[in-house]
């Protein structure tokens, strides 16, 4: 989170904390920092609005950001609006139970705060608060609150409570299962970051992308062969949306063995591909031209890291030079067909094992 935070012009970092607090102050104070850092301790538990209240009385400006110590939601700061007292960062979600869904009305202002119910769509309070001080009066409330309560829920609906809708990557890790998944889920987002800055620094004009390590994550020893197999690489749609800006031509270049040996069928195939493009053109991304390679023999001259699929997409798509091309994958095998086209390659993560 930290990491995140100094990606963006962040001067002052007010730490709220109370159990086993030691542990975040050893932490922090043992580290360089982009930024000055303070921490608000409170010696009896405060609840959120009361730790809230605590933390902002060290902070030095009007504008603060609030954001929960157990979520990793990474919005784009410099976009997130100050719109009224408390603008509320919130998070598109399918198929959940876990959290409360919040009714925004147009105009961005927040009609109702619902309570943790099955929703088949919504938004959800993603715990990223900002606040303008001049605006908010927190000093009637008593010593221990509940900020979403009080402040959230009481002033929906009377103008208070400001939304903005981000799709950024989300995952709380309140329940043991999305822990586990953090493991992955946060060294992930950080690999595609690094890759998303090295691809935008390229001095090229088409990009090239190998899928399974770089769009979706990888299923160790199986495939992708359904919709409800496929799980986002962290962050990537993002990066994708950003892509898209800068390149004229996007091109997706995959190797699908499951295809033929059997294991999933061309229709399957089809019905990912479908739904990952619909995901990606509503995340304000694109992709241009996909190739598959769904030959079982390693000497198929369109198998990378042969390079057959590189010479179609020069014949489908007039104006590809690999001079001004650069490959992003996340094998070796993909940087051997990037080094036989002649265009530079960029590397994701560390995995090593052909997909």
């Amino acid at each position: 989170m930290l990491q995140w935070l100094g990606r963006y012009p962040v001067e002052h970092v007010v730490f709220s904390v109370g159990y086993l607090k030691e542990q975040v102050i050893d932490y922090v104070s043992g580290r360089e920092w982009p930024f000055r850092y303070d921490f608000a301790e409170e010696e009896t538990p405060l609840g959120t609005g009361g730790g809230i209240r605590l933390a902002l009385s060290r902070c030095e400006s009007d504008k603060v950001v609030v954001v929960n110590g157990d979520t990793f939601y990474p919005v784009n700061l410099c976009a997130l609006p100050f719109a009224g007292p408390v603008t509320v960062a919130l998070k598109p979600m399918r198929d959940f139970d876990r959290y409360g869904a919040v009714e925004l009305a147009p105009g961005g202002i927040v009609r109702a705060f619902h309570e943790k119910t099955p929703c088949a769509e919504g938004l959800i309070n993603g715990g990223i608060y900002a606040i303008d001080r001049s605006l908010l009066d927190l000093s009637g409330a008593p010593e221990r609150f509940s900020f979403e309560k009080e402040v959230l829920e009481t002033g929906a609906g009377k103008g208070r409570i400001y939304g903005w809708v981000s799709d950024a990557s989300f995952i709380d890790i309140g329940v043991p299962e999305d822990y586990r998944k953090a493991q992955w889920f946060i060294p992930a987002w950080n690999a595609v970051q690094r890759a998303s800055e090295a691809v935008l620094a390229a001095q090229a004009d088409t990009l090239f992308l190998d899928r399974d390590g770089v769009l979706n994550r990888h299923r160790p020893g199986d495939y992708v062969k359904s919709t409800a197999e496929w799980e986002w690489m962290p962050g990537i749609r993002e990066a994708l949306a950003a892509w898209a800006r800068k390149f004229p031509r996007i091109v997706l270049v995959t190797n699908q063995r499951g295809v033929g040996k059997g294991v999933m069928t061309d229709r399957d195939l089809a019905l990912v591909h479908e739904q990952m493009l619909r995901n990606i053109e509503e995340s304000g991304g694109r992709i241009d031209l996909i190739l598959v390679c769904t030959a079982v023999d390693d000497a198929d001259p369109r198998r990378k890291p042969n390079t057959g699929m590189f010479e179609e997409a020069c014949a489908l798509l007039p104006g590809i030079e690999a001079s001004r091309s650069v490959m992003l994958g996340d094998t070796q095998t993909d940087a051997r067909f990037a080094a036989r086209c002649g265009m530079p390659f960029i590397l994701l993560g560390g995995a090593s094992s052909g997909s």
